[in-house]
């Protein structure tokens, strides 16, 4: 693959979550788990409070690279390592922070790696997507 060079970052943005976002993926997916809304059962479950959903985060994540990508590209491999919650405030929500790096440039495709951080610790470790051009 040319014009990708390893360590180029190729996107980077923040992106808010709030109690609604919660409610939306919820409503989406199905998955409709009261720690994702309730913050009584969250406690009473030992957690900081209510938190957001994994394949929200993990989605929120990849959507840049796809945007990125747009009609040039598919991706045929995601993966990460769910290394922290996101506890999305009642008030404030919660700030996710995204940054896609060129990882690795192979004959055929291009990895990416994503840093994902929410309050400046890493949610998601080893979050790597693997495209191909056509």
């Amino acid at each position: 693959m040319t014009g990708f060079t390893v360590g180029d970052v190729v996107t980077e943005g923040t992106f808010h979550l709030d109690r609604g976002s919660l409610v939306r993926y919820a409503g989406a997916s199905g998955d409709f788990n009261p720690i994702h809304y309730r913050d009584d059962v969250a406690a009473s479950v030992g957690l900081p409070g209510v938190l957001a959903h994994g394949m929200l985060t993990m989605g929120l994540a990849v959507q840049p690279v796809l945007d990125f990508l747009g009609a040039k590209g598919r991706l045929v491999d995601y993966g990460v390592r769910f290394t922290r919650p996101i506890v999305v405030d009642p008030t404030d929500g919660a700030d996710v922070t995204v940054e896609t790096k060129v990882g690795a440039v192979m004959d055929d495709a291009v990895r990416f790696d994503l840093t994902v951080t929410y309050g400046g610790e890493t949610v998601l470790g080893k979050a790597q997507v693997q495209v191909v051009f056509d």
